[in-house]
């Protein structure tokens, strides 16, 4: 038992042998399944009569009707529920529009293809941004090949978060890529790297924290290209869709906060989020929000002092990915591959200075808590994924706490170097 402890606590259970059989065994057991739905498909179903690419069908749907004229029924329950019916059978079961409108652009362009091309396409083009993301953040060490980029991509694809985003045709992979683009140039290219946060407004439950530190440390010019982007967004939108969609998509956030947060009609097993968890064990929806609001909160302000402190620029970088996903109560398990910048920078960041107590235990569990959290919760009411979210963020917390804080000499001040 001890000699467990301590190899959990060192890491030295992680060899390159394992993550490369892991990743590895794991991407071709992606590729059968995903074989298997190709094979077993009929028309645009798969074998158990749900779309392919399940909610995909909802962006599908959403661009066919905005195209058609109508912007407002993609945020109308029983408008989407017909179109996707018309479009996948009379069997098909809702899957709800719960993206502002400017999110309407690409489910637009989308449909104006075929249905399965339009699902590769927007598969293959946002897995590739991924991937060129997670290249940009590392490429200090690939280029000094200091990571093998072999085993980089082998560990990027292998992530099981990638698998789940592609049979849920979900849209994790640009969420991931203007991530951890916009972390990679937020400091070289801080005008490009605030249009990327601002193009992430259409995910705006995960946009919230990025400004608020851009502003606690000064990045103005970031800040600035961010909130003007959302603004030419918003005004395209508008003039694109006609203001009737903000009341339309004003009722949608109500429907879903009464359907999904407090019914739980999308079951609490599926949400990564402290008001989840407290739903799961049986908690009522006002002690769920307060407590929620009050982690919130806390994690904002963490995250605030980590940025104002003295800490490495990965710890920096990767708390603010994982406060993203913990300050929201609606976060679910295609939203981890947030988690990829994270578990990018930290294992750079160890390599280099050497790994810490339950660092590289930490990034392993980041690593395979998507395949396993919805299980653990359904059937063990244990919410892996966030526990595993919030175990990263003190690990981060606390290192950068312990590092001393900078020496003033005058009008100058000293600082150690990263």
């Amino acid at each position: 038992m001890a000699k467990l402890v301590l190899s959990l606590r060192n890491g030295d259970f992680l060899t390159r042998q394992r993550a490369v059989l892991w990743a590895g065994g794991l991407i071709f057991g992606y590729m059968l399944a995903i074989l298997f739905l190709a094979l077993t498909a009929h028309g645009l179903n798969d074998y158990s009569g749900r779309p392919l690419g399940t909610d995909f069908s909802n962006v599908y749907a959403a661009g066919v009707a905005t195209d058609a004229g109508d912007a407002t029924a993609p945020f109308d329950a029983k408008s989407q529920l017909a179109m996707q019916q018309r479009l996948f059978g009379p069997t098909t079961q809702f899957y709800g529009w719960y993206y502002p409108p400017v999110f309407l652009f690409v489910a637009m362009a989308l449909a104006k293809l075929p249905y399965l091309l339009a699902l590769i396409l927007w598969q293959g083009v946002s897995l590739c941004l991924y991937l060129g993301a997670m290249a940009l953040l590392l490429r200090k060490e690939l280029r000094a090949r200091f990571f093998s980029s072999r085993l980089c991509l082998l560990v990027a694809l292998g992530f099981p978060a990638v698998y789940i985003n592609l049979i849920h045709g979900q849209n994790g992979f640009l969420t991931a890529a203007l991530f951890g683009s916009a972390l990679a140039l937020l400091d070289e290219r801080p005008l490009i790297a605030g249009v990327l946060f601002g193009l992430s407004c259409y995910k705006p439950q995960f946009a919230v924290v990025a400004p608020l530190v851009m502003a606690a440390t000064g990045r103005w010019r970031a800040f600035g290209a961010a909130a003007c982007t959302v603004l030419l967004l918003l005004a395209a939108a508008t003039a694109t869709f006609g203001w009737e969609v903000w009341p339309a998509f004003a009722q949608a956030m109500r429907f879903i906060r009464a359907t999904i947060l407090e019914q739980g009609n999308m079951e609490f097993y599926k949400v990564q989020s402290l008001f989840a968890a407290i739903r799961l064990w049986g908690g009522p929806a006002v002690l769920a929000y307060g407590a929620q609001i009050l982690f919130a909160l806390t994690v904002t302000a963490a995250l605030l002092q980590i940025w104002r402190g003295n800490g490495a620029i990965g710890d920096k970088k990767s708390a603010l990915c994982l406060a993203a996903l913990l300050v929201t109560p609606y976060c679910l398990d295609y939203d981890l591959m947030l988690l990829s910048p994270v578990i990018a920078l930290s294992a750079a960041q160890g390599k280099a200075r050497g790994f810490g107590d339950y660092e590289i235990l930490s990034l392993v569990v980041l690593w395979a808590a998507p395949a396993v959290t919805r299980g653990l919760a359904h059937y063990a009411f244990l919410p892996v994924g966030f526990g595993a979210m919030l175990f990263s963020f003190l690990l981060i917390w606390r290192r950068c706490a312990l590092v001393a804080p900078a020496r003033h000499d005058g009008f100058r001040v000293k600082i150690a170097a990263e």
